[in-house]
């Protein structure tokens, strides 16, 4: 749970690898693309030109490297040569990366050409809400702190947070403890301490925040089949806040902005 400063060193490099698979994607035009085109693409992008290994290949049984979740796609959506990303889709991707055996964890969704106002604004809010949690990480304050600015912000809006799938701990495993909610209450739960190093991965739903799977064992999708938008970072706990380990370098300006 609490890395050593050689630990984190070395998380701090999956890190900034991890970045530079989601700064590839953005100069891509993902529309007419498949999803495993994309799954494909990333791949090679982490193997040959990051020599780095996908973590999430082969995590409980998953044949691939990232997740890709269009539209009313929570999370957990599986590549398909015949699933085709068109223009007007939200797409969430979700990616790990391995170096030096310590593992980063990161998601963004991505606007895909003509995308209606409605979806904008609820990626927009999905993004802000992910920021208004990860404002709350600093030592002293407690895991319902964060599920609480996310929620509060989630709902404000008029959006729901699902309650099925949360942020985790992250280091040598992908999944490791603490559990760190999108809800709760503020002053409740663990403390955070120097040192630990977790993600805040809100899920922001349109409609109601039920969700279910598919039958394939790994989708899960709205009940409604209202749109769903993900931001995911991976942080770390520093002696005076955090340390947004997965930072992209489009993000920093959004820093100033977190409260």
């Amino acid at each position: 749970m609490v890395k050593t400063p050689d630990e984190l060193a070395l998380m701090r490099i999956s890190g900034k690898l991890l970045a530079s698979v989601f700064e590839m994607l953005d100069g891509q035009d993902l529309a007419g693309m498949s999803t495993m085109a994309v799954n494909d693409r990333v791949d090679r992008f982490i193997t040959v030109d990051l020599a780095s290994r996908p973590a999430s290949k082969g995590q409980y049984g998953f044949k691939y490297v990232l997740n890709c979740s269009i539209n009313h796609v929570v999370c957990h959506g599986v590549p398909d040569s015949e699933e085709v990303i068109r223009d007007g889709d939200i797409i969430n991707l979700d990616i790990t990366l391995e170096k030096n055996g310590f593992i980063a964890d990161s998601s963004k969704t991505y606007m895909v050409g003509n995308v209606a106002p409605a979806a904008k604004r609820l990626v927009r809010v999905a993004q802000e809400a992910m920021w208004k949690g990860i404002g709350q990480v600093r030592p002293g304050a407690y895991l319902g702190d964060i599920g609480a600015a996310i929620e509060r912000h989630a709902k404000k809006n008029g959006y729901s947070v699902v309650r099925e799938y949360c942020g985790h701990g992250i280091g040598r495993e992908m999944h490791e403890e603490p559990q760190i909610l999108n809800f709760g209450r503020p002053r409740t739960g663990m403390r955070l301490h120097e040192g630990m190093v977790f993600t805040v991965e809100p899920m922001i739903n349109q409609g109601t925040r039920k969700v279910s799977t598919e039958d394939d064992g790994w989708t899960v999708v709205t009940n409604d089949r209202k749109l769903s938008a993900q931001f995911e970072h991976t942080v770390a706990v520093t002696a005076t806040g955090v340390d947004i380990l997965t930072l992209r370098r489009d993000e920093t300006p959004m820093l100033a902005r977190m409260n």
